[in-house]
């Protein structure tokens, strides 16, 4: 972060105070304060940063922003900027931040696939400018406003992620980052439990659309239903698919083998071969987003081509591991429908195998619909040709209820499926581990590693 002055941060955010100072770093966490920063206590339901302000200003925070005036801390007024919403002077300090910078901004948004299409464009972009890009998912309304905290003069690009829970949201994170380019991957069922439909859920998405500048590039997934009919006159709409040969940027000729995937990208300039060191259509489509933005910034094909080449899957994002001659694919950090059909079917198409085992645990926030989707998911395992699926979770039974065919088995404890799994992985096997972050499947994952390792 580049030096603030505290009139400055003051103005921002809605602060009658006004005092001399200045900070480079602000923080929210008081276990971890910069010196000289400046502290911002958040108010949240199982929390209170105003809990820790006295102590933060004590302990290398410079200033401090609040919303809570207690004595415990009166005596340090001189240091404490007022807000009425701690919160919301974080975004308002985000946005003003932001605007010091002329960068080119791209904002990520989707139902699945968001932080790896955010990852995808960011290596991209990256091939033509210095780019920041959201860390991890901190794809919310603290977590946005830290990541744009990070650009400096150097920076030409930034690449943000925006998720959501409900209506609006995307609305206010747009409002803070100011995107030129907007990317939406697909719209599913993610969060139905809330939003009702997925009608909702693409209005939720869309929120991004309205917030671009006139004439601005909006690239949609254009096999998707909803997203492929989207019709913004006032945008220049760039469709991506597989399936959907109307898009302007399509993949054609996939060959997938081995945790690898080549295809010819056709775009409006051309064609290209593309190669991708991951696995999966739902990994092309996010290639072909992360093309396009390239494309729309002025890299070239092949810089673009070069640069997918180059991709990482990211810590539990389809990170595919060799452990004593059986594949693992750790895939455990989140889980829809959508991505759960997508990873089954890259599972089923897995050549040589000797096994192909799906290890599934619940798809959380699925509401009415969460048992008819666990029972379809089983359905298409038993469809792709999934040898053995290894079922853990209140709603995992049901996966076992549709995978008629399937030697399918449910687990009431994960060291009970972990016990299951290393006496049925044999030399050969490809073993694919998915389910909501919520369930913490990497336990079994911790569980079958050490209890398989080689003495």
């Amino acid at each position: 972060m580049e030096r603030m002055t505290i009139q400055e941060i003051a103005e921002a955010i809605g602060s009658t105070e006004r005092f001399e100072g200045a900070v480079e770093q602000v923080s929210t966490d008081s276990r971890a304060l910069p010196e000289g920063c400046l502290f911002l206590a958040l108010a949240g339901e199982r929390f209170n940063g105003h809990d820790y302000l006295a102590a933060a200003l004590q302990n290398g925070a410079a200033f401090a922003v609040a919303q809570e005036r207690r004595a415990d801390y009166a005596a340090q007024n001189g240091r404490i900027l007022y807000v009425q919403d701690t919160g919301r002077a974080l975004l308002e300090l985000g946005r003003a931040y932001r605007e010091k910078f002329s960068i080119h901004c791209v904002g990520v948004t989707g139902s699945v696939g968001k932080t790896t299409t955010k990852e995808m464009i960011a290596q991209v972009v990256s091939a033509g400018y210095k780019t920041l890009k959201t860390e991890g998912n901190l794809n919310n309304e603290i977590g946005l406003p830290k990541t744009l905290f990070g650009l400096d003069r150097s920076h030409q690009a930034a690449v943000i992620e925006m998720g959501m829970e409900g209506l609006g949201e995307i609305a206010t994170l747009a409002a803070v980052a100011q995107p030129q380019i907007g990317v939406i991957t697909n719209v599913g069922v993610s969060h139905i439990e809330r939003l009702g439909s997925r009608e909702n859920i693409l209005k939720a998405k869309m929120e991004l659309a309205d917030a671009l500048p006139d004439g601005a590039p909006l690239l949609l997934c254009g096999d998707n239903d909803l997203l492929s009919g989207v019709q913004m006159p006032r945008l220049r709409v760039t469709f991506f698919g597989i399936e959907n040969p109307g898009c302007a940027v399509l993949a054609e000729e996939i060959f997938e083998q081995a945790g690898e995937t080549r295809f010819t990208l056709r775009h409006p300039d051309g064609r290209i071969p593309v190669y991708l060191p991951c696995m999966g259509r739902h990994n092309v489509l996010n290639a072909l987003a992360a093309f396009a933005v390239g494309r729309e910034l002025g890299i070239s094909p092949e810089d673009c081509a070069q640069a997918l080449a180059g991709y990482r899957p990211s810590g539990m994002r389809q990170k595919v591991v060799d452990w004593n001659g059986v594949t693992v694919v750790e895939d455990c950090y989140n889980a829809s429908p959508d991505s759960m059909r997508a990873a089954l079917s890259t599972l089923g198409r897995w050549e040589g195998a000797s096994r192909r085992i799906a290890v599934l645990a619940d798809m959380l926030e699925l509401g009415e619909i969460s048992r008819m989707s666990h029972i379809e998911a089983g359905q298409c395992a038993a469809e792709q040709g999934i040898d053995l699926l290894l079922a853990y979770g209140e709603q995992g039974r049901y996966y076992v209820e549709g995978a008629f065919g399937v030697d399918a088995r449910w687990f009431e404890t994960k060291d009970a499926l972990c016990k299951a799994l290393e006496q049925e992985s044999i030399p050969g096997s490809v073993i694919w581990v998915k389910a909501s972050r919520g369930m913490k499947l990497e336990e079994v994952l911790e569980q079958f590693y050490s209890r398989t390792s080689n003495p």
